[in-house]
């Protein structure tokens, strides 16, 4: 059976990562799908990179992935992750960021899962902090069986994926509206609105090396993007509990009072102490774990809780928080 698959990329100054990237798709155990990727405005070589690439494979006749590159005056994510959504000619969109990898077999086991479960909306696996050999631990992941994700949701709690694993249902995220604005957790809003319509499957083994680095979007604005999840998780409980969500700008400063400044700390040290790692700066490296420890012990125990144990793992904060001040959350 073949399946139809486009793998989508966004790139905005995605060098020196890009070739690395564009290279794990090369090199696939199967050449049945294809690649989009859409240059977002940028100064650094990417889109040059790509037209040489997309020229070389055409002339070549290699049994390669057909590769189609657009370029765009700078839009931001949302806006390139639409319109991935929309350019894309075949009925899964697989995601990737230009400075993570895709192992080898990766299309490969995303066909036979989507055969397996062609009725599904979103299919996903776990990844590796990339590159793995000099990196700790793996993405903090939500796994279960569909029933046992969508009831994560349902309990007013959010799904933990990472963007780069996932494959969707191009017609059906297009049904539930695609993604939505720019916080810096557009994916985290569209996850849980798939949860509520559509089954979710887990592929429990990681296809995918998922590179922090300290240019990314989730680097930059980390505690933006921590604001932004407790404001996604207020859109899942307004959608649950019946109410009318309210505007970020109006209810920020509220959510922002859930937020734990050390726990905040802690996971940007993390994220250093990783970043550090992949870099062979150990003494940085070291240090970074050693702040994130004395910011947050909790934190860091939690981490280490979760990269071992199997029980589920989801994000948000304690759904009876959100009730306890709906008077001003949804006046």
């Amino acid at each position: 059976m073949e399946i139809g698959l486009t793998v989508g990329m966004p790139v905005a100054n995605a060098m020196p990562w890009l070739p690395e990237a564009m290279d794990s798709l090369l090199r696939q155990t199967t050449q049945e799908f294809q690649i989009l990727v859409i240059v977002d405005g940028g100064s650094d070589g990417s889109a040059a990179y790509l037209r040489d690439l997309e020229n070389k494979m055409a002339w070549a006749g290699f049994p390669w992935p057909k590769l189609r590159v657009l370029e765009q005056e700078h839009a931001g994510i949302t806006r390139t992750l639409n319109r991935l959504l929309y350019e894309a000619r075949t009925p899964w969109l697989v995601r990737m960021d230009a400075d993570d990898v895709s192992y080898p077999a990766r299309m490969e086991k995303l066909g036979e899962a989507i055969s397996e479960h062609p009725g599904a909306g979103l299919i996903y696996s776990l990844a590796d902090y990339h590159p793995r050999e000099r990196c700790a631990g793996q993405f903090r992941c939500s796994r279960g069986t569909p029933e046992e994700l969508r009831a994560m949701v349902k309990s007013g709690y959010l799904l933990s994926i990472c963007h780069s694993t996932v494959a969707f249902n191009v017609e059906k995220v297009r049904a539930v509206g695609g993604y939505r604005m720019d916080i810096h957790a557009e994916d985290a809003d569209l996850w849980w609105r798939m949860a509520l319509r559509h089954e979710i499957h887990c592929i429990p083994e990681a296809l995918v090396g998922f590179r922090l680095n300290s240019e990314s979007v989730s680097s930059r604005n980390l505690e933006n993007q921590q604001l932004a999840a407790i404001y996604v998780q207020y859109l899942l409980l307004s959608e649950l509990w019946g109410m009318v969500p309210r505007p970020l700008g109006e209810v920020g400063p509220s959510l922002a009072e859930f937020l734990r400044p050390s726990a905040v700390e802690a996971k940007e040290s993390l994220r250093e102490f990783n970043i550090q790692l992949a870099e062979r700066r150990y003494w940085r490296s070291l240090r970074a774990l050693v702040h994130g420890f004395h910011a947050s012990p909790s934190y860091v125990w939690g981490r280490v809780r979760d990269e071992v144990r199997k029980a589920a793992i989801a994000n948000g904060v304690a759904p009876n928080k959100f009730w306890e001040r709906k008077g001003v959350l949804w006046a």
